[in-house]
């Protein structure tokens, strides 16, 4: 047999093989998310199942791909030119996909990621600056069909400059002026992003805890019940731990389609 042949065949296995991971991975994320949520003691939540977000950061749309037809729904980016490039790319052979936009959205990129076909949730509203312009540009987008966009809320619980979120001490501003001045979005939660170097063995994520606060003081002052404001808390590290606690919105990525690969920075 011919060395290119040789070389042939090992691509093709590894490629069959790298596919059959992933949904072995898919599975078994999905089974330790029911299992997670059967552990959970507060009754709050317990009527929304949690919700696996699986995200492709780096990762080329074929991927994206096996994974939807594997029957997984909603997927999501942090970079706005990945999210657009991967949706237009996915929107025939992907028609029920759900995009969740999970990274720092800047004012002047809005536009462009409002062009995403099935685009579903923006979960990182910060400001109420990006919330007027998230209002503006999706009532004149060519997405826009006359429903209100939905949007989450991001909220820095553990107070670290390098990332985004509004304070504690603001979240409930912002999240008053995305209902009441933002018409054109409609509010669904919050999130966060937890601290990495929790030692877990020493008891709850205080930043987890602090978004679970928040959530009860924003039910308080909108009379909401708690179906309607989600917790998009936990990712491939600590999933389970947030699950268990009352998140109903977990982003997933490196578990599922394995470590990111940079080749240059996207944006």
């Amino acid at each position: 047999m011919s060395g290119g042949i040789c070389k042939f065949l090992k691509r093709v296995m590894s490629t069959a093989s790298s596919n059959s991971n992933l949904v072995e991975n898919l599975s078994s994320v999905k089974d330790r998310v029911a299992s997670s949520a059967a552990k959970r003691t507060s009754k709050d939540n317990l009527t929304l199942l949690p919700r696996l977000v699986c995200v492709g950061k780096t990762k080329p749309a074929s991927d994206i791909q096996l994974v939807y037809n594997a029957g997984q729904r909603h997927f999501g980016e942090n970079y706005v030119n990945e999210i657009v490039e991967k949706s237009h790319d996915l929107q025939e052979t992907c028609p029920d996909i759900k995009w969740h936009f999970i990274g720092r959205l800047q004012s002047n990129k809005v536009g462009k990621l409002l062009g995403c076909p099935n685009l579903s949730l923006i979960e990182t509203i910060d400001s109420e600056k990006l919330a007027d312009r998230v209002d503006k540009l999706w009532v004149s987008s060519e997405r826009y069909s006359g429903t209100p966009l939905d949007v989450m809320v991001q909220i820095n619980t553990s107070n670290e400059e390098q990332k985004s979120g509004v304070s504690t001490e603001k979240a409930l501003d912002l999240v008053e002026h995305v209902m009441v001045k933002c018409e054109n979005l409609h509010f669904t939660g919050v999130m966060t992003i937890g601290s990495f170097s929790h030692d877990y063995s020493t008891g709850p994520n205080p930043d987890f805890l602090t978004l679970l606060q928040c959530k009860e003081k924003v039910m308080e002052k909108f009379s909401l019940s708690s179906d309607d404001v989600e917790v998009s808390m936990g990712m491939s590290n600590d999933f389970e731990h947030a699950i268990e606690l009352g998140s109903t919105n977990v982003r997933v990525g490196s578990t599922i389609f394995g470590a990111r690969e940079y080749a240059s920075k996207p944006s």
